[in-house]
């Protein structure tokens, strides 16, 4: 072993390993652009599929451009015949983590262009995998529950679509609103654990679908995208707000990790909390079932009373899902359908100025020994 001590930076924390225009997370400032425009006025002034075009491009796009963008999208939407009878043969009960992280995997295998990683034919395959992706999950969702698939509908936005797949009806416009409002929040957030995933698997100059299965498998994580599914598990387990103060100070007392807190670049609070909460508070109104956001701010009031932790996006969205009719375990699959535009941004950059990613480690194991 080497008597030199190095400073090692445990999960990368601080470390700057390359350059990006995609987005800036500010922590200083509380605030989150994406290509310079704060998320906060693309969720009030531009659709879901706008957003996704200012990923890829690097400008929001003209009336013209936005209506053949959305015309492209909503024309890739059906899923080839292989994966729904690769669906039909999984076992249902699996997450649908796993079903969509195959149904990736299937698609790549059906692209004849999988080795072309120009821009414009990745922009396409992006554009192609954000178009399926929602019909994968509702059709396991489906599948889930021994209903027939409902075919896409080209008529509606990407969002009405996925509710339509889902459930068979398109819900009121403060739903749909809240809903696309989740998808620009969750659409990008930089170098976090998923998005580096795939910026890794781009550098060896893999294809575009195993940089974004991988990314699937590391969103999944229960310290990642997993996150908003254990905030609704911890709601449901306080269950009335009339215990949530109580149960978040035992929580801290037994040490417990709770989910939805934190954040390893904000330290003052999640820049996108605010809108994702406001949107939250607007399903509880409309709903008329306040009391998860009851049971929020409570467990909110004590953890930032108590520790000076403030909640992520996960802690609103949690809740703002659930009560849209959607099940928990849908949460982090909802998450694959915006990040897709942030993966496939990062994926595209890192091709057009790529090194291999390849840091090094401290060995801190036995001298060499003799057999």
């Amino acid at each position: 072993m080497s008597d030199t001590k190095v400073n090692v930076k445990k999960g990368l924390e601080g470390v700057v390993i390359d350059t990006t225009s995609v987005s800036k997370v500010m922590p200083q400032t509380n605030s989150l652009t994406y290509r310079g425009y704060a998320v906060e006025d693309l969720c009030e002034r531009c659709s879901f599929e706008d957003v996704a075009f200012l990923m890829w491009n690097g400008e929001l796009p003209t009336k013209e451009e936005s209506e053949s963008f959305k015309k492209k999208e909503r024309s890739y939407r059906e899923l080839p015949n292989s994966i729904v009878q690769a669906f039909k043969g999984m076992n249902m009960n699996a997450h649908p983590m796993d079903i969509l992280r195959t149904g990736v995997s299937i698609l790549g295998t059906e692209d004849t262009r999988i080795w072309d990683d120009s821009k414009e034919i990745n922009i396409d395959k992006a554009t192609m995998m954000m178009a399926k992706i929602p019909t994968m999950i509702a059709a396991a969702y489906r599948l889930k529950h021994g209903k027939e698939l409902i075919a896409p509908d080209p008529s509606l936005s990407m969002s009405e679509n996925f509710f339509k797949m889902c459930f068979d009806k398109v819900p009121a416009p403060e739903v749909v609103k809240a809903f696309d409002v989740s998808l620009i929040l969750y659409a990008e957030h930089s170098f976090n654990a998923s998005t580096f995933t795939s910026r890794v698997i781009t550098s060896t100059t893999s294809d575009i679908y195993s940089a974004v299965t991988g990314a699937i498998g590391a969103l999944k994580g229960p310290l990642h995208g997993g996150a908003n599914e254990q905030v609704m598990y911890v709601l449901k387990e306080v269950e009335d707000p009339a215990r949530a103060k109580d149960w978040m100070h035992q929580a801290l007392k037994d040490k417990r990790k709770v989910m939805g807190f934190g954040h390893r670049v904000y330290k003052n609070g999640d820049s996108r909390v605010p809108t994702m909460k406001k949107y939250a508070l607007k399903m509880a109104d409309f709903t008329g079932d306040k009391k998860w956001m009851e049971i929020s701010q409570a467990l909110e009031d004590v953890m930032v009373g108590e520790k000076g932790i403030y909640p992520n996006l996960d802690f609103p969205a949690g809740p703002a899902y659930y009560m849209m009719g959607f099940e928990i375990e849908m949460f982090t699959p909802i998450f694959v359908m915006s990040r897709i535009t942030g993966w496939s941004a990062h994926i595209i950059e890192q091709t057009e100025n790529n090194r291999i990613i390849r840091p090094l480690s401290e060995y801190v194991g036995p001298d060499q020994r003799t057999l």
